[in-house]
């Protein structure tokens, strides 16, 4: 991996979202090579047609909902390009990276993980000084 580094989501990324908030056990589904686990309250989020969960707790602390009702990621994350591919542990599941794609955090110990291609990562975020 490459020295990890803090980001910060570029000012015209907006995402639609909505809670699961339902009388639910919630549900699995399959994406990024693996099985996710989405629960009762996380987030239903459309990211550019992009759809996935994020944990509740997560959304709530890392996400503002902005005038126009859409939300933007607020809080800054720390990534590094993976060095070679394999499996990313998440909160939810787990993830298949290739070579080069960013492996993402949202605190800076990296606990809370997960993978973005790299087109996609520097398309949507910008580095902290």
């Amino acid at each position: 991996m490459t020295e990890r580094r803090r980001y910060r989501k570029r000012d015209e990324a907006r995402v639609a979202a909505v809670q699961l908030d339902l009388d639910t056990d919630g549900f699995t589904y399959e994406k990024w090579g693996a099985t996710q686990t989405c629960k009762p309250r996380d987030w239903l989020v459309d990211n550019a047609g992009d759809v996935y969960h994020v944990d509740r707790e997560v959304f709530e602390r890392t996400y503002e909902r902005q005038p126009s009702g859409l939300y933007k990621k607020t809080a800054p994350v720390w990534a590094e390009q993976a060095d070679r591919a394999g499996w990313v542990e998440t909160l939810d599941g787990r993830t298949w990276c290739e070579a080069g794609d960013y492996v993402v955090s949202n605190d800076p110990e990296g606990r809370d993980r997960w993978a973005v291609k790299a087109e996609k990562f520097e398309e949507t975020y910008e580095p902290l000084p």
